[in-house]
């Protein structure tokens, strides 16, 4: 499948599954070997080349980030600054 990343319409990364190490079915059958995996669950596998650090690139407020994955769809999102006022913080307890 290709895959394609595009900032303020700017494409950053294009590429393909085919360069991943472990591909989608192997991934989607090991994650569901141990959990069940529901509608709408999102499986995070890293990216291809092409982050914005290496390049010193970030994103900034107003910037638009567009990913498409082919034949699954398009996602369009737009930059906000963070509410700090909602922001909720975490103790974690050993």
């Amino acid at each position: 499948m290709h895959l394609t990343l595009r900032v303020n319409g700017v494409t950053k990364q294009d590429s393909s599954t085919r360069f991943m190490v472990f591909k989608p079915d192997e991934i989607i059958a090991f994650l569901s070997s141990i959990v069940t995996l529901e509608p709408g669950d999102v499986i995070s596998t890293g990216t291809p080349e092409g982050v914005g650090i290496g390049w010193g690139e970030f994103l900034a407020v107003g910037d638009v980030a567009e990913t498409e994955i082919e034949g699954l769809g398009r996602q369009r999102n737009v930059v906000v600054a963070e509410d700090l006022t909602t922001r909720r913080s975490f103790r974690y307890i050993h």
